[in-house]
């Protein structure tokens, strides 16, 4: 079973290896979207609760991006390699996490499962 949150932050960045208008800083309002996949605990019939979900995710990544430079945590911080910046601070606290999905835009975002 596969259990989801979503969170949103604001962000800027800018992109040193983009051609285009994007090597400007500029912002985006981000929405990140975390699954956890598990079985049901037997007592609690959860996977994880969702507080816990979202106390971990503010703690390790909300607290640190929202209203920050996101060039502060990754040298070329892209879509894809935010996605992979913030598997790697909730995966050691997040057992059964599967999946992470940032979207930059309305309309852009990039999945993420970890190393395959």
């Amino acid at each position: 079973m596969i259990v989801r949150r979503s969170f949103d932050f604001e962000a800027a960045h800018q992109l040193p290896n983009h051609p285009g208008k994007c090597r400007r800083l500029h912002g985006h309002s981000y929405r990140l979207v975390v699954a956890v996949d598990g079985s049901p605990d037997a007592s609690t019939g959860m996977v994880i609760d969702f507080s816990d979900l979202k106390r971990i995710v503010r703690a390790r990544v909300l607290d640190r991006l929202d209203h920050a430079s996101a060039n502060d945590f990754i040298e070329n911080p892209t879509a894809e390699l935010m996605a992979c910046w913030i598997w790697n601070e909730l995966s050691g606290e997040l057992p059964g996490l599967c999946e992470i999905e940032l979207h930059e835009t309305r309309n852009c975002s990039v999945l993420y499962r970890g190393e395959r």
